[in-house]
This record gives structure tokens, sequence and C-alpha cells, in this order.
């Protein structure tokens, strides 16, 4: 039960009871004595006029009032206004205890459509209850309504103050129950917020993402006009279209939560398949282009493999085995990576012709990683007759080199020190011991000039890592 159930009643009985106050009510004292001059008056004219037997005969009537009721007011007509007000006043807080609870049922619907939390399901209890208590008093207040007729000639004035107790104590009960209602209203704002924010976000979600399932199509659509299938990007669209359905279905049968994240996820998607489709005619030149690049280098590499069975050659003839044995596998392995990388070549063209474009792309990766290692072999055979050559020339060149490196690295350690940090000093000192031997190795008959050269480039790396370590350390002590 409702409040509303018993408001037309209620109103019903608050007219019916204004016209009793109308005419003994209204204007209070002053007006009763307007009231009683008047009826003076005509009764007067009547005495005049009328003949005897008439006025023997209206006598008697004129005593008795023409009822039961007393013409002249008095104390039974207060109680009697005084149940009306009180009836009114009730009927007044029955409608709004009526309007908040109908509010607040819209405001529990929203969050039951949003939200399923434990502190939601808690609300909904809450205001079952509260329902419960509802009832309660709008049984009480129908029930004193209907037990009492306010408008009859005949109330006596103690049927009227119990009428006036009875509805007195119902408005009270209903305004306590609409009091807790308001404060349980106030507590749900939180859940309120949070269950309008998503359903505001509901219909644009679903909105942008049915816009971008169209923009996917579109593009889709452009492709295909250009002369590319593009049947993955095709098949990822097509397996959008069931849950672009149940978007259709709507939040009603799905939930909005659910839905919001349907809605966000395909919109996700259908970008990924727009933007990927408007990439595809640049993707597809892209790869027509590594194509020919990678063709070009991989001839170029042929070439230039032929080169290193010479420069191997040399050095064999003016250098110890030490210094080329590790690149003896180089022309074989070159011969082998260029045979390897034109046959991944010719797999990823058939791929470009079948558009199958992840595959083209892994194809061309391979290739260059081949060809990425040839190119660094065949060098590295140049590289090291042109490095051994200058060091048998010129020794001292690189040894110069790697002292600078490690005295600038002792003077940086004794900076503002009497004794440097035993954890720099002890690096530096090995660094000096090794390559004083490393200079007495070139003192042979055939010197292994690559490990020398070796060995200096590691010596140069050891101080520039002491002087990094000093120097952050020193950084940090600043601070």
């Amino acid at each position: 039960m409702t409040a509303t159930h018993a408001q037309p009643q209620a109103r019903a009985g608050g007219k019916a009871a204004g016209s009793v106050v109308e005419v003994f009510g209204a204007g209070g004292e002053r007006g009763r004595r307007r009231h009683a001059l008047v009826r003076g008056i005509r009764d007067t004219c009547l005495l005049v006029l009328v003949p005897l037997p008439l006025l023997a005969a209206a006598l008697p009537l004129a005593v008795a009032g023409g009822g039961t009721r007393r013409w002249f007011g008095g104390r039974g007509e207060g109680q009697r206004a005084e149940a009306q007000a009180a009836k009114d006043a009730a009927a007044e807080a029955f409608y709004e205890l009526d309007t908040a609870q109908r509010d607040l049922q819209i405001s529990i619907e929203t969050i039951t459509a949003v939200d399923s939390s434990p502190a939601a399901r808690k609300a909904v209890d809450d205001f079952a209850a509260l329902g419960r208590r509802i009832d309660e008093a709008s049984r009480a207040y129908i029930t004193a309504v209907d037990a009492h007729d306010l408008d009859r000639d005949d109330l006596e004035p103690s049927v009227a103050s119990s009428a006036r107790a009875e509805l007195s104590s119902a408005k009270d009960q209903l305004v306590r129950v609409k009091g807790d209602l308001d404060r349980f209203a106030a507590g749900l704002g939180p859940l309120l917020g949070s269950a309008e924010t998503q359903l505001a976000r509901l219909a644009p979600a679903v909105e942008r993402a049915r816009q971008a399932l169209l923009a996917a199509s579109n593009a889709l659509d452009a492709v295909r006009a250009s002369g590319l299938r593009a049947d993955d990007l095709a098949a990822r669209l097509a397996a959008l279209a069931p849950e672009l359905t149940k978007l259709n279905q709507g939040a009603g049968r799905h939930g909005v939560p659910e839905t919001l994240q349907r809605a966000d996820q395909v919109l996700r998607d259908a970008e990924a398949v727009r933007a990927e489709a408007e990439k595809l005619p640049e993707r597809a030149a892209e790869i027509d282009r590594r194509l020919v690049s990678l063709r070009t280098r991989a001839q170029a590499l042929t070439t230039r493999s032929a080169s290193v069975e010479p420069v191997l050659s040399e050095l064999r003839r003016r250098f110890s085995a030490a210094c080329w044995q590790d690149l003896q596998p180089v022309p074989e392995q070159a011969a082998v990576n260029v045979r390897q990388a034109e046959e991944k070549l010719k797999e990823a063209a058939r791929a470009r012709d079948e558009q199958r474009w992840a595959d083209a792309t892994s194809r061309l990766s391979t290739v260059r990683a081949l060809l990425n290692a040839t190119d660094e072999a065949v060098s590295a055979a140049g590289d090291r007759l042109h490095r051994l050559d200058l060091v048998a020339k010129d020794p001292q060149q690189e040894i110069q080199r790697t002292r600078f490196a490690i005295r600038d690295a002792q003077r940086l350690a004794m900076a503002g020190r009497h004794t440097p940090e035993p954890r720099h000093a002890r690096p530096l000192d090995d660094a000096v011991a090794r390559l004083d031997q490393a200079i007495t190795g070139l003192e042979g008959r055939h010197p292994d000039y690559w490990h020398f050269l070796t060995v200096t480039e590691d010596l140069r790396q050891t101080a520039a890592h002491v002087v990094a370590e000093i120097r952050e350390e020193r950084g940090a002590g600043a601070n």
C-alpha cells in the first residue's frame, strides 16, 4: 500500500468540511455576530408579516433551529473545526509522504538497474523495510479518516474530540516516517550519483560503438575498392556483429555495467579495424619498397662476400693464426645467409601477392636479420686487417691511448683525497699490470696483435667504468 491509495477520499473529506468552516468559522467571533444579527432581522420581519396561526406554527421551529445543529455556534462547532484542521494536516502529511516515497522509488530503481554491490542490495532491503512502515502509517491514517464523518449534523463534541486525537496521532506517525524516509534518501547520495553517472554514459557509449562500427565498415569498403581484399580485417569486423546485436537489445536485457563494458570493447575493436584498414594501402606500398630494397642489398652482399677470401689470405700471410682463425667461416656463412635471404624474399613476395600482410612482414624481418649478420661478418674481416695493420706499424699509439685512459681515471680517484678508495684503486692497478703484460707479449717473433688489441680495448672500458662510478658517487653526495 502506498500513501496515494487514500488520497482522493481524504481530499473529499477536507472539501466537505470546508463548508462547515465557511458557515460557522469564517471571520471568527465577528462573523458569528454578523450572522446572528442578520437572522434576527429576518425573524423580526416574519413576526410582522405572517398571520398569527403561521406565527404560532413557526415559533417552535424557530426555537428548535430547523434541526439539531445549533445556529449560534458554540463549543461543539469549535471541536468540529479542530478535528477538521487535524484532518487537513494529516492529509497534507499523507500527500507529502506519498510524493517522497514515489520519488525515492525511482532512485532505488535507478540504483538497482546499475549496481549489484552489497551496498546497493542493503539499500533495497532498507527501502523495503521503510515501505512496510509507510504502509502501517497509511493504514492508520485511512482508518482514522474512514472512522469519522466530520460533516454530520449530529456530530457530538466527544466524537469530534476523539477524531481530532486520532487524526493528530496519524499525522504524527506519517511525519515520523517521512523524516526517516528523508534521512534514508540523503544517505543514498553516493550510490545514486554513481548510478546516474553510468546511466548518463550509457546512450553515448552505445552510439559511439555503433558509429565506430560504421566507420570501420566504410574504411573496409574503401580498401576493397582499391583492389585489396583485407580478409583478416573483414573477419575481425564480422566477429563484432553479435556484440552489436547485444548492444541493440539494450541494457534492460543485459544490464547497464555489462552494456557499458561491451560498448567500450566494441569501440576499441572497431577503431582498431578502421585504423588498420586505412593504413593498409600504405602498408602494401611499404612492403613493396622493402622487397625491392632488400633484393638490392642481397645482391650487393653477394658481391662483397667475394672480397672476404682475399682479406683472409692477406691475414694468413702476415699475421699469426690467432689473428684470423675466428674469421675462417665468414665466406661460407655469408654465402649461406645470402641464399637463405633470397629464399625468404621469394616467400615474402608470394605472401604479398596473396595479401597475407603479416606473413610478408615476418619474412622481410627475417631477411633483414640475415643480411645484417652477413654485413657485419664481411665488414669484420676488412676491419680486422685494417686495425692489425695499424698496430703492427706502430703499437705505441694504442699503448698511449690506453695509458691515458688509465691515468685519467687514477687522477679522478685521487682528487681531494690522500689515498684512493680501494674499490677504485684495485681495478686501475690491475689494468696497469695487464697493460704491461700485453706490451711484453708484442716482443715475440710472431706477436698476437689481435690479442693485444682485445686487451687494450678491455682496459679502456675498465677505466671508463671506474670514472663513471666515481662521478655517480660524488654527484649523489653533493645532493
